[in-house]
């Protein structure tokens, strides 16, 4: 996971529209909020590495 992607889960966090386990709703407002790198890489399958970021705040 890059920085991108870790400042782009960030403007999604901050939204508060979903809950971040909510891989689904976190992949439809990044795309709609334009954050391609996020939506991207969770529609790749990445959500292990997410699930464990969000917990732990490493990758």
């Amino acid at each position: 996971m890059d920085e991108t992607v870790k400042a782009q889960l960030e403007q999604v966090r901050t939204t508060a529209l979903t809950n971040m386990f909510d891989v689904a709703a976190v992949i439809r407002i990044a795309e709609h909020l334009g954050l391609d790198e996020l939506a991207a890489y969770l529609a790749a399958g990445n959500a292990g590495e997410y699930t464990r970021f969000i917990l732990t705040g490493k990758t």
